[in-house]
């Protein structure tokens, strides 16, 4: 039975890779160290269905301090998914988090790593790491340029991956992921923000004038990118992975008032350092590499969130 290690896993898009590497027969440890980014009781219901499982553990563990060899040891992939998220929040005296989640914990991570007989490391990386890209689509040769210090410790992460990847021939590969979302995503990201307040009846903040655009991914072909680069025998060790439902804002707006039946009442405000004014990737070295291809459309996928939505709300 395959050894996988997940970190994050209790996270939006850790526990999606959960629940599909325990459906594949794998023998899972999830780690999470619960990270008070937003409620534990969301994070704890990702996992619950998982840990009913046998061949599943979850560690409530630091990367940064825990003993990583042990863990590693009889390990076969590491889906490295844990860190810090959020763009407007990693500025200030909140960087020295993002510094230690971000990068100190990937080096700690790789550093065990280089010592283990893996298969494959599999990073979450981030398409913030491209900033204001003069040029779209971005592909992976756009010299990354971010904009937000959660970039840059996303970008540092990333080189981190290929220098034990060169030096000590650790198998990494670092995925670019473009603005996820889909059931379990975070509160404080904008579909789920939007869709709860139209629930709610409450009103939302959206930061810019809405003209901005994003290439919005669906969490499972994220995790269908993840068991791809599990399995593929590529010497790529950065590629994108992106939804190709790039809209601005002010259309996605529309679509999930027509999603959920009703109005969304919003208070604009000025857009946010840090903030990409627009995202839009190129999955063509992806899908040579990993035979990747976006499955699952904007419209589609915000259904699925929706439903889900009213699903944990009832």
């Amino acid at each position: 039975m395959p050894r996988s290690l997940v970190t994050g896993a209790a996270g939006f898009i850790g526990s999606h890779i959960v629940d599909r590497l325990l459906a594949l027969g794998h023998d899972v440890v999830g780690v999470d160290c619960y990270v008070d980014y937003y409620d534990r009781e969301l994070k704890e219901r990702n996992v619950l269905e998982a840990s009913s499982q046998a061949n599943f553990q979850m560690l409530e563990d630091d990367l940064v301090t825990m003993d990583l060899g042990g863990l590693l040891e009889d390990a076969d992939y590491v889906f490295h998914q844990a860190g810090q998220a959020g763009v407007r929040p990693s500025w200030g005296k909140h960087f020295a988090g993002y510094v230690r989640n971000n990068i100190e914990a990937t080096q700690r991570l790789l550093e065990a790593a280089k010592d283990a007989e893996l298969t494959k490391f599999v990073f979450a990386s981030s398409s913030s790491v491209y900033g204001n890209a003069k040029e779209l689509p971005v592909t992976e040769e756009t010299i990354p340029q971010p904009i937000s210090p959660y970039g840059v410790t996303k970008l540092a992460a990333e080189h981190l991956c290929s220098l034990y990847a060169m030096n000590y021939g650790v198998p990494a590969l670092s995925l670019r992921y473009f603005t996820v979302y889909g059931p379990r995503q975070r509160p404080e990201m904008a579909i789920q923000r939007f869709l709860s307040a139209i629930w709610n009846g409450e009103t939302a903040t959206m930061f810019g004038d809405g003209t901005q655009t994003r290439d919005f991914t669906f969490v499972g072909d994220i995790v269908e990118a993840n068991v791809l680069a599990m399995e593929a025998d590529t010497g790529e060790r950065v590629l994108n992975v992106c939804g190709g439902s790039r809209i601005s804002m002010n259309d996605l707006i529309a679509l999930l008032e027509e999603t959920a039946g009703g109005e969304l009442t919003l208070q604009r405000e000025a857009a946010a350092s840090g903030d990409a004014r627009h995202t839009f990737g190129d999955n063509s070295r992806t899908g040579d590499a990993l035979g990747f291809e976006p499955r699952t459309n904007l419209a589609e996928g915000v259904g699925a969130q929706w439903e889900w939505l009213q699903a944990q709300a009832s």
